[in-house]
C-alpha cells in the first residue's frame, strides 16, 4: 500500500517551495538535506508531504519522548490508512547496572517496564516485518540493540483454519515465542488453555485476544475476542502470532549461544585467576551460570541483552541489530530538532561503554556484554540512505553535510580547527554564510559519506513564513548597567497588558535571588532550573499560562517544543557573556519563545555586541523582512497564536493558593482522595495515551501517599 496523505489543508506560506525543493533533492538521490523551519511554519505538515512523495518506510527521530508522542499524534491524523507506529524506551524508570570501584558499590539494574509502550514497540517491529507503508516515530532508543529481524521473523507462528497440528505442539511453539501460560492472570503476551480451546493474548494487541478452537488435531476456527467480555468480534481464516518480547532467539541458535557463553566464561575465569582476581572470578561464575540455567529452561533471563552477541551469532565487536535493521536498506529518515537529536545520537556509545567496561573489569559481566551497545555515530550514518534534518537552528554537522543554494541565507558561525565538530573532520572553515568548506581528516575511513564536496550538493531549504503572519520578535539592545531595574520596568509594562515575560540568567543562584527580588517589588514570579523537579516544571508553566504567575525566571528556557503563546517579552541578562548559554543557537532559540505573540520582543542586556548577538540580529531582520513582504503581498494581518491553557495536572481537590498545586496538603487528607490502586490505574491509563507528564504527576502522588501511610 502507498502512503495516503489525508488532509484538507493545502501548503501555504513557503511550505510549497520547501516541499518542492526537498522532493527534488530526494529524487536526485542526495543523502543529506535540511529543512530550516522556524516555529509555527508547519514543519510537520511539510514532513508529511515528503513521506507521501518518497513513498518509502520512514523513520522520524525525536530527542524527546513527549515531543515524539506529539509527532505520533499528528502523523496518525495525516496518514490514517497507513501504519503509524511509536517506538521509545519502554521503561517508566530505568537504573542501569553499574559498579563504583572507589566505594565498592554495586548498583543492580532496576527498572519498571511500561506495558503499553512495550506493546507499541512490538507493534512497530511487527509492522516493519509485515508491510511497507510504515512510519515509525522513535526516540534515540532506536539505535539500541534488539533481537535480529530474521530471528523475529523466523519465530512468527502462522496458523490457518484446516491446519493439522497437535494442540501441544502449538503450545510449544507459543512458548518458544516467549508466551507464558496463565490460566487466570490473562494479559498481553500470555495464553490460556481450556480443553481444545486455546486463547492467546498477542503481544502487539491492546484489548483483543485470539481464540483457536481445535477439533482433534485440526484447527477448526480462529476468532478475535474481546478480552474483557469474551465476546467474538470476528472470525479469521488465518492468524500470525509474533514473538512476545523484543529479544528473541530460535532454539537452535540458543543451544549454540549457551556453548559459546560457557567457553567465554571459562576463558575469562582463567584470565582473572591468572591476575589473582579470585573474587572477580567467583562472582562472574555464579552470575553467568545462573543466567545460563534460566536461558536454557525459559529462553529468557534478566539482563539477557548482555548476551545478545552470542544469541544472534554476531562476531565480536560487530554492531548490534537495532530498529534500523527492521527497515531494510531503502528507507527515509527524518530527524526533528536535529541540532539536539544529532549530538544525542552521537553521545550514546561512549557513555554506555564506559559504564560496562567497569562491570567487565570487576567480574560482573562477560566481555561480550560490551557488544550490547548503541550504535556508534558512523554506524548509524552507514545505515542511512537519505536523511532530512529539521531544525530552526541546524548544528555544525547539518551545516557541513547540507550546503545552501544561491537563494538561501544560512546563519553560521566560525569554528576553530577541531572545535565542536564530528571526528570525521579535521576542521571546518566557513568562508561566508553561503559557502562551507570541509577539510576531511586524512585518517577518516568514511569521509566519502560525509563530505559534500564529493557528492551532488544537497540543499538547506528555508521555511520561515508563518501562515499566521507573525513576525520574528523585535531585538532590542540595552546596557548592562541597571539591567535589573530596567527588567522590572519592562515586566510591569507587559503585566499591565496581560502579557507574560521570560527572564534568563546565567546561574541558578542568580535565578533564585532575582525571583525573590522581583517578588519583593510586588510582581508574581517563579523560577525554573535543573534542581526543580520535572513535574513541578510542568505545573509552573501551566501557572504562567493561566496567569497565576506573570514572570518566569530561568537559565535555559530554550527547550524545544516549549509552547507559551502568552509570552510577549524575553529578557536575556548578561547577553554578551559568550558561551554555551549565550551562543548563537541558544540566543536564537531563546528569542524564539516570544515568536508566538504579535507584540513579541527580545531584550538583550549587553555592553559588547558579540558575534552571536550580531548573527541573531542579522537573522531576525532577514526573517522579519521576508514575512513582512509576504504579509503585504497577500494582505495578511498578523495575529497571535491562541491556544487554551492546559488544565491542572492533578487529581486532588483544589488546594489553597499559597500551597503548590503539585503537593498534597499534610494537615489533612482531601475529601474524596483516590486510593493508591485507583491512582495506579489512572497512571497506566495516562501512559497508555502517551500523556507522560500527567503519568509522572500521578506517580509522584502515589509515592507521597505511600510515604504518608508508612508514617
Amino acid at each position: 500500500m502507498s502512503f495516503q496523505l489525508d488532509t484538507t489543508f493545502t501548503p501555504s506560506g513557503d511550505q510549497a517551495q520547501a516541499i518542492a525543493k526537498l522532493c527534488k533533492s530526494l529524487d536526485a538521490g542526495n543523502k543529506h538535506q535540511c529543512l530550516l523551519g522556524v516555529t509555527g511554519s508547519g514543519k510537520t505538515f511539510t514532513m508529511a508531504h515528503l513521506i507521501a512523495h518518497v513513498d518509502k518506510p520512514t523513520l522520524i527521530i525525536s530527542h524527546n519522548k513527549t515531543l515524539a508522542a506529539q509527532l505520533h499524534s499528528e502523523m496518525k491524523s495525516f496518514f490514517p490508512n497507513n501504519a503509524v507506529e511509536y517506538f521509545v524506551s519502554y521503561f517508566d524508570f530505568y537504573q542501569p547496572e553499574a559498579y563504583i570501584p572507589r566505594t565498592d558499590t554495586y548498583i543492580e539494574k532496576d527498572s519498571a517496564i511500561n506495558d503499553e509502550i512495550d506493546r507499541l514497540s512490538i507493534s512497530a517491529m511487527t509492522s516493519l516485518i509485515t508491510r511497507r507503508d510504515v512510519i515509525v516515530i522513535a526516540s534515540v532508543s532506536c539505535i539500541y540493540g534488539l533481537g535480529a529481524p530474521e530471528d523475529f521473523s523466523d519465530l512468527i507462528v502462522s496458523i490457518k483454519v484446516g491446519d493439522i497440528i497437535e494442540r501441544d505442539d502449538f503450545l510449544r511453539q507459543l512458548v518458544t515465542c516467549l508466551y507464558e501460560r496463565r490460566d487466570f492472570d490473562f494479559r498481553r503476551g500470555t495464553f490460556r488453555v481450556r480443553g481444545e480451546v486455546v486463547e492467546v493474548f498477542p503481544a502487539e494487541s491492546e484489548n483483543v485476544a485470539v481464540r483457536v478452537e481445535f477439533f482433534g488435531d485440526e484447527i477448526d476456527r480462529i476468532s478475535l475476542i474481546d478480552v474483557e467480555t469474551g465476546r467474538v468480534r470476528e472470525t479469521k481464516p488465518a492468524y500470525a502470532f509474533i514473538p512476545a518480547k523484543q529479544y528473541v532467539s530460535p532454539p537452535e541458535k540458543r543451544s549454540v549461544a549457551i556453548r559459546n557463553i560457557r567457553q567465554e566464561l571459562e576463558e575469562q575465569i582463567a584470565f582473572f585467576e591468572k591476575q589473582n582476581k579470585m573474587l572477580e572470578a567467583q562472582r562472574l561464575k555464579m552470575r553467568t551460570e545462573y543466567d545460563l540455567e534460566l536461558i536454557q529452561e525459559l529462553g529468557f533471563c534478566k539482563g539477557i541483552e548482555n548476551y545478545s552477541r552470542h544469541l544472534s551469532g554476531r562476531a565480536p565487536g560487530s554492531a548490534p541489530s537495532t530498529l534500523l535493521d527492521f527497515f531494510g536498506k531503502d528507507f527515509l529518515t527524518l530527524i526533528d530538532e536535529s541540532h539536539a537529536a544529532v549530538p544525542q545520537i552521537g553521545g550514546m556509545y561512549e557513555g554506555d561503554r564506559s559504564r560496562k567496561s567497569v562491570l567487565v573489569e570487576h567480574g560482573f559481566r562477560l566481555p561480550s556484554a560490551l557488544d550490547n551497545r548503541p550504535l556508534r555515530f558512523e554506524e548509524f550514518m552507514e545505515r542511512q540512505k537519505q536523511i532530512v534534518y529539521a531544525s530552526a537552528t541546524p548544528g555544525p554537522f547539518e551545516l557541513i553535510n547540507c550546503r545552501a543554494d544561491n537563494h538561501t541565507f544560512i546563519p553560521v558561525k566560525r569554528h576553530r580547527r577541531g572545535d565542536d565538530i564530528p571526528d570525521h573532520f579535521h576542521g571546518i572553515v566557513f568562508s561566508s554564510p553561503k559557502e562551507i568548506r570541509v577539510e576531511p581528516s586524512p585518517s577518516s575511513q568514511s569521509v566519502e559519506d560525509f563530505n559534500p564536496t564529493s557528492r551532488r550538493t544537497p540543499l538547506i531549504v528555508e521555511q520561515i513564513i508563518r501562515p499566521t503572519g507573525l513576525l520574528e520578535p523585535i531585538i532590542t539592545l540595552k546596557p548592562l548597567k541597571g539591567q535589573i531595574d530596567t527588567t522590572i520596568e519592562l515586566c510591569r509594562d507587559r503585566v499591565s497588558k496581560n502579557e507574560r515575560v521570560l527572564v534568563t540568567t546565567l546561574t541558578k543562584k542568580t535565578a533564585e535571588d532575582l525571583t525573590e527580588y522581583l517578588k519583593s517589588t510586588g510582581l508574581r514570579v517563579s523560577y525554573i532550573h535543573a534542581d526543580v523537579d520535572a513535574v513541578e516544571r510542568v505545573e509552573i508553566l501551566r501557572q504562567l499560562r493561566s496567569r497565576k504567575i506573570d514572570i518566569l525566571v530561568g537559565i535555559n528556557l530554550l527547550r524545544e517544543g516549549l509552547d507559551l503563546p502568552e509570552v510577549s517579552l524575553v529578557c536575556i541578562l548578561d547577553a554578551d557573556k559568550e558561551g554555551f548559554l549565550r551562543n548563537e543557537t541558544s540566543l536564537i532559540q531563546t528569542a524564539g519563545r516570544a515568536a508566538r505573540h504579535i507584540h513579541g520582543e527580545c531584550v538583550l542586556f549587553c555592553d559588547v555586541i558579540t558575534d552571536s548577538i550580531k548573527r541573531l540580529i542579522e537573522l531576525t531582520e532577514y526573517r522579519r523582512s521576508i514575512q513582512q513582504q509576504y504579509n503585504l503581498e497577500h494582505r495578511i494581518e498578523p495575529r497571535s497564536v491562541n491556544r487554551a491553557a492546559q488544565s491542572p495536572l492533578r487529581l486532588y481537590d483544589e488546594t489553597p493558593e499559597d500551597t503548590p498545586s503539585w503537593r498534597v496538603a499534610e494537615e489533612e487528607t482531601p475529601y474524596g482522595q483516590p486510593t493508591i490502586e485507583e491512582l495506579e490505574r489512572e497512571m497506566k491509563n495516562a501512559a497508555a495515551h502517551l500523556e507522560f507528564e500527567r503519568a509522572a504527576i500521578i506517580r509522584d502522588q502515589i509515592k507521597q501517599l505511600k510515604q504518608q501511610n508508612l508514617s
